[in-house]
């Protein structure tokens, strides 16, 4: 069966590795972000400094509705016989990277071409860098990316 929404198991992870923040704050990249590593809004504004604080439901609204065009790209970047945990950390990965460089990343080249290459591991952990620095926090979630992929 394809897959084409996140579980409850990549929203966990990813609610894990994004924090819940009330207040808009610079993340490491030097963008301002708000409830669950959201830098935009559902109607496309982006988060400034300057908003007013969240609560944690509304966050997690926040970020299920904009997890849909990154369920969207994961699902039209990668074959369709991927799983859901595949899938999940996929999701993970894009809106933690972009979808912009899950699209040229050798990580999908790899997963399009046989998604249970062990490789594929290697490939999330090329990818920990923020700001221009690696920083442990992504080491840990590139690695628990690459589990939840395996698993």
């Amino acid at each position: 069966m394809k897959i084409t929404k996140i579980s409850i198991k990549g929203l966990d992870l990813i609610k894990k590795y994004e924090g819940f923040s009330s207040k808009p704050y610079l993340c490491p990249a030097k963008v301002p972000t708000i409830g669950f590593g959201s830098t935009y809004y559902e109607d496309g504004s982006k988060v400034k400094l300057t908003d007013s604080p969240i609560t944690q439901e509304r966050a997690t609204l926040l970020l299920e509705a904009l997890l849909v065009s990154f369920e969207r790209a994961v699902d039209s970047y990668c074959i369709d016989t991927i799983n859901q945990s595949q899938f999940d950390a996929l999701c993970s990965f894009a809106y933690n990277c972009g979808v912009g460089n899950l699209k040229t990343s050798t990580l999908l080249k790899k997963v399009n071409v046989n998604p249970d290459n062990p490789t594929i591991k290697d490939e999330f952990l090329k990818w920990t860098k923020g700001g221009g620095k690696t920083l442990p926090g992504l080491i840990t979630r590139r690695t628990e990316e690459a589990q939840l992929y395996f698993s």
